[in-house]
């Protein structure tokens, strides 16, 4: 046992008092040592509920023989974060949430790990964290928030960002929004749409990592329960039988989430956490892998906002193993991968059914042929930017306008509710990037802003920065190289032209090579917004959004 390392022989006396001090018994010295990651706390709704899910877990792992430990990891909440100095400090805490795990787990030499996330940067960050350490390790996330109802729709924290929005063009009264502020989310969970969230526990899913269920699960149900008990059995059948995380995690089985993903269409911000978790595993991640990937992937689920439907739809209509049945039959899927139930995707999903060809669309009749996410490249964004290309209506897949252009977040919002954005406006929001930020602010407020005012089908957002899984409409972010560093993004100037070719992945500013050339020779960089802090940290390491914002290392 690797536990050994901290708690056998004369060498570690000392170590096994403090065991003793803990209230280990000696049979408990005896038994591998699973740590739990918890994410619990009470300011995030998809977290206040983890406390149950670890509860469950412990029983799992200690009734096929193991010793459960308990150890936190944190968590923001990108919806509170939203719209001020916090969204700063949602992306930045993937990697405090890897290299604490980490340290953790190393430090105290654990044998097996089960890990506990539910929200944006929690799931990809403790993915990133079981490739780095390749234990024994399974994932079981807190489970998804029931859709709100409003009107007799269902509704969700996108709806609650639109309204507000619609609220400022004087399509909706205050009281009104205050009837979705008290309906859209109505439990514990994670916000109830396929956003980066619900996106990340289904992708885990996909990869391997969680059993059936993980992702679609709401938290409220008491099967989670029964799936936390059984990650916690089906950790210690992996240690007994020698399967780590790298054996699941395999180029082969991003290659899968991604296909999955484009499947789902999921949030943009999982071509952020792909290439940070594949750079864990040595598969340097390109995200033009999007594009032949999305070709050939039929798009079979609009769920919010791209769609009326929600996580607990998918849930009862197979969830994602029913979704890869169908990429599986016609050959889209490598089935051979290992996954945490010990056995291969194929295995596992040989017998699941899609019961509600509705919410999951047959590959005969998809939404689209092509998937949910698109990299478009071109002279304004060389090294690629990412738009979910199956959230945008029909008539903005192919659209050109003139840029309208803003250094942050807060003064594209003041210009769009103050009804100075226009039909056909492209607004370009820059200096949001992952250095420039820094840490990549979520677009929510602006796009919903957009779509509130009524413009959500004819002005196009294009930032550095990232979106929200709850953004919809001609969202288009990663924008590489970003502003900070002297990219196209920061050359446009108001008025030019810009063009976007969704189809046929492209996006163009129509100004001539000679004149972008003389901007550049006078660009000047711009003073950090932060000077102090983590931030100021992160800033100076932190890579560009094409390469998953991943901190910088010495080979990069």
């Amino acid at each position: 046992m690797k536990s050994d390392n901290a708690r056998a022989g004369m060498q570690q006396a000392p170590a096994r008092s403090l065991f003793n001090a803990l209230g280990f018994t000696p049979e408990e010295m005896k038994k591998p040592m699973v740590g739990i990651v918890s994410s619990y706390n009470e300011i995030v709704p998809g977290h206040m509920n983890i406390d149950k899910i670890v509860d469950a877990v412990k029983l799992g792992v200690a009734e096929a023989g193991g010793v459960p430990v308990v150890f936190p990891a944190i968590a923001v909440c990108d919806g509170i974060a939203m719209g001020h100095i916090g969204m700063k400090y949602s992306l930045v805490t993937r990697d405090l949430i890897a290299d604490s795990t980490e340290c953790m787990a190393l430090a105290h030499q654990f044998d097996a790990l089960v890990m506990v996330p539910n929200c944006d940067k929690n799931v990809p960050g403790l993915l990133m964290a079981a490739a780095r350490l390749d234990l024994p390790t399974v994932f079981v996330s807190g489970g998804p928030m029931l859709a709100g109802h409003v009107g007799g729709q269902k509704r969700s924290l996108s709806s609650m960002f639109e309204a507000v929005g619609a609220h400022a063009a004087g399509n909706m009264t205050e009281d009104e929004v205050e009837n979705f502020v008290e309906n859209v989310c109505p439990t514990c969970g994670s916000c109830s749409g396929m956003y980066t969230a619900n996106s990340m526990n289904c992708l885990t899913e996909a990869l391997g990592m969680g059993l059936r269920g993980n992702g679609t699960i709401p938290a409220v149900y008491s099967e989670r329960i029964r799936l936390a008990k059984h990650a916690g059995m089906a950790v210690m059948d992996m240690y007994n039988k020698g399967i780590t995380a790298r054996q699941i995690m395999t180029k082969d089985a991003v290659l899968n989430a991604l296909t999955v993903d484009m499947a789902l269409g999921c949030s943009t911000n999982s071509m952020l956490h792909l290439p940070a978790i594949a750079h864990e595993i040595g598969f340097d991640f390109d995200i033009e892998f999007a594009n032949p990937i999305s070709e050939k992937t039929p798009n079979l689920c609009h769920l919010a906002p791209a769609g009326p439907t929600y996580m607990e739809d998918l849930n009862e209509a197979g969830g994602v193993w029913a979704v890869m049945k169908e990429l599986a039959d016609i050959g889209l899927l490598n089935t051979d991968c290992m996954t945490v139930t010990g056995k291969t995707v194929g295995e596992n999903i040989k017998n699941a059914i899609n019961r509600n060809p509705e919410v999951i669309r047959p590959v005969d009749n998809p939404y689209t042929k092509t998937g949910g996410l698109a990299v478009l490249k071109g002279n304004l964004a060389p090294d690629g930017s990412v738009v979910k290309r199956s959230a945008v209506v029909p008539e903005m897949l192919v659209h050109e306008g003139p840029a309208r252009v803003f250094d942050s977040e807060e003064d594209a919002i003041a210009a769009i509710k103050g009804g100075k954005i226009v039909e056909g406006d492209v607004v370009v929001i820059r200096y949001e990037g992952p250095k420039g930020g820094p840490g990549m602010r979520e677009m929510l407020n602006p796009t919903s802003a957009i779509a509130g005012m009524g413009l959500g089908s004819s002005v196009a957002l294009i930032t550095d920065g990232r979106f929200s899984g709850a953004s919809r409409g001609a969202s288009i972010g990663h924008v590489s190289p970003e502003a900070a560093v002297g990219g196209p993004i920061a050359l446009v100037e108001e008025g030019d032209i810009i063009a976007i070719d969704i189809p046929n992945y492209k996006m163009t500013l129509k100004v001539s090579d000679e004149e972008l050339a003389a901007r550049k020779a006078k660009w000047q960089p711009r003073e950090p917004k932060v000077t102090s802090g983590y931030l100021r940290r992160y800033a100076a390491q932190v890579t560009s959004g094409n390469r998953g914002a991943i901190l910088r290392t010495p080979e990069l």
